[in-house]
């Protein structure tokens, strides 16, 4: 017995701990939302994992940053009125960001090693903590594979890198979330999976879809065009909807097709999740999900309607970055449904 609560102890620990980590990555998720937002994300030209730690500390450093600025396509093309003072507010937002990324190696690092030396994480489970680890370091990676592509010729970052980028990260909160919740809430031996397990994960899917889409749509500005709901200017199908070839094209680089896509796959959802809750409110769900179910309706509704104000004020950085936030939000009591039914 005194093992039992020991081991209880100890994955509680472990569990607090990658909820942090999550922490932080959502943080990660809402200031990128706001580094894009503000166009500051193409501010720093160059990447030193290592010795980029430190912002510049003198007058001289400053410049020397901005002289690189000055040779991006972004600086010619639309921000050569800029000086160092200007190029300043802009350089913050991208600087915190990158800072934040190795922040959360440190904290997800440092007490790994110290759970693993004391036994809290047992030898048969550190494998899958290295993949949290690499699955970060790849992350950084592909955050600055996605500003190369931005400072090229057309100072933008592409669409499909961006959204890799937000998939990306989604995935490895999801993965440390996944695993807090398995120490928090250990499944008994005799548990199978819950009746409503299928369409909570159905649930899960179109949020995620959902999400993905609206990476196109940041990626691609499309919230910037036809700024009315629910017919897009005149038109409930807008001219222009197939007109890249190949058609597949137009689902991914057509700034009106991504639009229409994300509009209707949020209806979709939101909708999906009303009948969700009426449905779920007569079934015979596990304690812990209840309020969940509740949770997973409050926060769709509060998304609908960020994401209609969103685009009916042409994307304000605020409410961009909270439209932003909430989606994370939505995905997390989502993901929480799932392991709450997985074995119920």
């Amino acid at each position: 017995m005194d093992d039992d609560v020991e081991k209880q102890a100890h994955d509680r620990a472990v569990a607090i701990w990658l909820l942090l980590c999550c922490g932080l990555v959502f943080a990660m998720v809402v200031l990128g939302g706001f580094t894009r937002l503000t166009g500051s994300g193409l501010s720093m030209v160059d990447w030193r994992p290592l010795m980029g730690i430190l912002p510049p500390l003198s007058d001289a450093e400053w410049q020397r940053v901005f002289d690189l600025y000055q040779q991006s396509p972004e600086f010619q093309k639309k921000n050569a009125h800029m000086g160092v003072e200007a190029f300043k507010g802009i350089f913050w937002l991208e600087y915190l960001h990158r800072l934040l990324g190795r922040t959360i190696g440190v904290v997800f690092l440092v007490p790994f090693v110290v759970f693993f030396i004391k036994g809290y994480i047992r030898k048969h489970e550190w494998p899958k903590y290295l993949l949290m680890f690499i699955l970060g370091g790849l992350q950084g990676l592909l955050g600055w594979y996605m500003v190369k592509s931005g400072l090229i010729d057309v100072p933008q970052v592409s669409q499909y890198r961006l959204t890799a980028h937000l998939v990306a990260a989604f995935l490895i909160y999801a993965y440390m979330f996944w695993v807090a919740m398995s120490l928090l809430f250990p499944a008994p031996e005799t548990a199978s999976r819950h009746p409503w397990y299928g369409r909570t994960l159905g649930v899960a899917a179109l949020t995620t879809v959902t999400i993905i889409s609206g990476g196109f749509v940041a990626g691609l500005k499309a919230g910037k065009i036809y700024n009315t709901f629910p017919m897009m200017g005149d038109y409930w199908l807008p001219p222009g909807l197939m007109a890249l070839e190949p058609v597949w094209r137009n689902f991914f680089d057509n700034l009106t097709t991504v639009q229409f896509d994300h509009r209707w796959l949020a209806i979709t959802t939101f909708t999906v999740i009303v009948l969700y809750w009426f449905q779920a409110r007569k079934a015979d769900l596990p304690r812990r999900a209840r309020p969940a179910v509740n949770a997973l309706l409050h926060t769709a509704v509060l998304q609908v309607a960020l994401g209609i104000a969103t685009l009916l004020l042409a994307v304000p950085v605020i409410l961009g970055a909270t439209h932003q936030a909430v989606a994370m939000l939505l995905f997390t009591v989502a993901l929480y449904l799932v392991h709450a039914l997985r074995r119920a």
